[in-house]
């Protein structure tokens, strides 16, 4: 259920923590000082107030609120008795279908981490693929407490604003969606190159798994985004162009087999709510990409 901005700065106390009290897990203490900052004139706006009632608290209480959070991956998630956000943002990146050897893995660095600083690891998992949460743990579990405590609370932050995003309708919602989008060009005729087959696939390790496909339109480009509507998850990403079949139905001689076939670009994702726009520019002997917007 959703809420509109102008009908929750209405609200009554009881109300208000219904509305957008679990947004803060396990903290309905977040939305009561918040109810007292009413009205808010943006979504944002009521965001920033629910992490500065965070920031507010005594650094005990905040402690206690990172510990209140599961485990990634642990038992408790494992057997669904974790909130419901917490139990759909765990499966949206897969963490609900591990392996025994992954499950393994994950239990050993959620030990490892909660002896080292005293509360579970917390990571937006909405804005990650797997591989990028593994890194994330291990490279986390060399920050020293100060860094650690800092680092998990900006990862509360990301958390809840995606939550009150999805919560809450109104002036000023927080940027929390990504997108990723191509087109391609065949620069040996000068004009967009339409009916190329695409395929996107994301790395796990070594491996990759395809996410998408489709063919370019008229103009070259898809008709949807490759992903969009949500955060792009941080990771690694490979497309893959056949401008083969293109060249080859306009009758343009690229060798059989053709030089070029199935052309593959890989590249990362690094910021999450940013558009990331990776064309291909084609000849039946070469290609090139850049970074567009």
């Amino acid at each position: 259920m959703t809420v509109v901005l102008d009908d929750l700065n209405r609200m009554d106390l009881a109300a208000f923590a219904a509305a957008v009290g679990d947004a803060f897990e396990l903290a309905p203490w977040v939305a009561e000082a918040a109810h007292a900052k009413r009205p808010f004139a943006t979504v944002a706006d009521l965001h920033i107030a629910m992490m500065a009632a965070v920031h507010a608290a005594p650094h005990a209480a905040q402690v206690a609120f990172l510990g209140q959070h599961p485990d990634l991956a642990g038992k408790a998630a494992r057997a669904g008795a974790v909130t419901e956000e917490s139990k759909h943002e765990q499966a949206s990146v897969g963490l609900d279908t591990l392996s025994e050897e992954e499950f393994a893995r994950f239990h050993r660095l959620n030990d490892a981490y909660k002896e080292k600083f005293g509360f579970p690891f917390i990571v937006c998992v909405r804005r990650h693929t797997r591989s990028s949460i593994l890194q994330q743990f291990e490279s986390r579990l060399q920050n020293d407490e100060g860094q650690e405590f800092a680092a998990a609370v900006q990862e509360v932050f990301y958390i809840t604003r995606l939550r009150i995003a999805a919560k809450v309708t109104g002036e000023g919602a927080p940027q929390v969606n990504g997108r990723l989008s191509t087109h391609v060009l065949d620069t040996h005729a000068g004009r967009p190159a339409p009916g190329i087959a695409i395929e996107l696939y994301e790395f796990a390790g070594q491996q990759a798994h395809r996410i998408a496909s489709t063919v370019t339109n008229a103009d070259g480009r898809t008709d949807q985004p490759l992903i969009s509507g949500r955060p792009l998850p941080i990771g690694r990403y490979e497309l893959q162009f056949a401008i083969g079949d293109h060249f080859r139905s306009r009758g343009v001689a690229g060798g059989e087999p053709p030089f070029l076939d199935i052309v593959p670009l890989r590249f990362s994702i690094a910021e999450p709510e940013a558009h990331y726009h990776v064309p291909l520019l084609c000849t039946p002997w070469s290609y090139s990409t850049y970074r567009g917007s």
